[in-house]
């Protein structure tokens, strides 16, 4: 009997809806696809067009070298981000390995859906500040791989009065 990985996501209807979701969907063996700027625009484009039919809106994202931050929530009671979040993952991953021959994404995107007391514009802030955070740049607005589909991104760069962290990095920051 093989190995079975132990299943993490939450019941099907908490990702219908309009909801508020923190993504991290890495690279295959995070290899650091995405500091080809031509590849992000691809992706992006691929982004762009599912979040409208999937009916999702895009706060925030920021491609880093070796994953992707999305902040998205559903515009409607039938958004599905399950579904959203597949069918961007396939069609980007489909285009990649057609020319690379390798895969692009790992299998499961970390989510958070946002609890009530999480406020968007914090995660967002979270979100554009990462590449700052790893010193690719020194201010997040340098950042040739984020941005919003949604807002003028570049005037919400002001740090929240509570900065956010994930859920699964409070822990060890608690530790330290």
């Amino acid at each position: 009997m093989g190995f079975r990985r132990k299943n993490i996501r939450l019941p099907r209807a908490c990702y219908l809806g309009p909801q508020w979701y923190f993504l991290t969907t890495c690279t295959q063996d995070r290899v650091p696809r995405f500091q080809d700027g031509r590849l992000v625009a691809e992706a992006l484009g691929f982004l762009v067009e599912e979040s409208q039919t999937n009916g999702f809106g895009v706060q925030a994202y920021c491609f880093m070298p070796d994953h992707l931050h999305l902040l998205t929530n559903g515009t409607h009671a039938a958004a599905n981000c399950l579904t959203f979040v597949k069918t961007f993952k396939q069609r980007s991953a489909y285009a990649f390995k057609q020319r690379n021959k390798q895969r692009l994404w790992q299998d499961r995107p970390y989510d958070h859906v946002l609890r009530p007391d999480e406020r968007w514009e914090a995660v967002a802030y979270y979100i554009w500040v990462n590449p700052v955070r790893k010193g690719l740049c020194a201010r997040p607005e340098e950042w040739p791989f984020s941005g919003s589909m949604t807002v003028d991104w570049k005037r919400l760069l002001t740090p929240p009065e509570n900065l956010w962290v994930p859920p699964w990095k409070r822990s060890r920051s608690a530790d330290l």
